[in-house]
């Protein structure tokens, strides 16, 4: 049937996900039917230009939405970890600066480094946020106009808003996927580069370093023979 009706391997377990689920609901044993093998590629990650494209975008943004734009692109936090984030979770210095993850996933706890472009923005933002009428005992780095914490779906609509003005459509996930990829890609330790991430398994970080759709098709074009 896959071959008459020409379904991709994700529409194939899809199907089969559907036929499991109307086994469960009449009490029968799940169908012993092999699931479809899908291609290893790597998660979707901005280009260069797509990455410069963006980066003036946020130079036309508000101070807090360039400010979360560029801690997701170059810090790799997860937009759960981003919103989680207090004022106290910040230490910059002139020279350094790290951003402290207390509880991300599986409530793990770890120090990721913020660079010269993440220490700026953010500084900035501490700034206006300074100036913002919120109560003292309010305590998160990202306010909403309510001035209460910034949700995760406001904090993605944020972002999605800045990378439509760059002619980008992405969510936040798609930031967290660019840093790692060009952390991989400029030859970082694998080791390091799963540690920043926050990846329990070594083996998740290594999808980072297996090549894109854009990859595979420049490496067929590369490929001439004279004649």
């Amino acid at each position: 049937m896959k071959l008459e009706r020409a379904l991709g391997p994700a529409s194939v377990n899809l199907a089969l996900a559907a036929v499991d689920h109307l086994y469960g609901h009449l009490g029968l044993e799940r169908a012993n039917v092999r699931r479809e093998e899908l291609p290893h590629v790597a998660p979707r990650a901005l280009d260069r230009d797509e990455q410069r494209r963006l980066l003036r975008a946020i130079e036309r943004a508000g101070v807090r939405d360039r400010a979360l734009v560029v801690l997701l692109l170059f810090t790799a936090l997860r937009i759960s970890e981003v919103v989680a984030l207090d004022v106290d979770d910040l230490r910059i210095s002139p020279r350094k600066g790290i951003v402290v993850v207390r509880s991300g996933k599986r409530d793990s706890y770890r120090e990721v480094p913020l660079n010269a472009l993440a220490r700026q923005v953010l500084t900035e933002w501490l700034e206006q946020r300074k100036q913002l009428d919120v109560d003292d005992g309010e305590r998160a780095l990202w306010i909403s106009r309510a001035h209460t914490r910034l949700s995760a779906r406001a904090a993605d609509s944020s972002v999605r808003r800045v990378a439509k003005d760059a002619g980008l459509d992405l969510s936040a996930h798609v930031l967290r996927h660019t840093c790692l990829t060009n952390l991989v890609r400029q030859g970082e330790d694998l080791v390091m580069v799963s540690e920043i991430a926050g990846h329990a398994k070594l083996e998740t970080t290594r999808r980072y370093t297996l090549p894109s759709t854009a990859d595979r098709q420049a490496a067929m074009e590369r490929m001439e023979i004279e004649f």
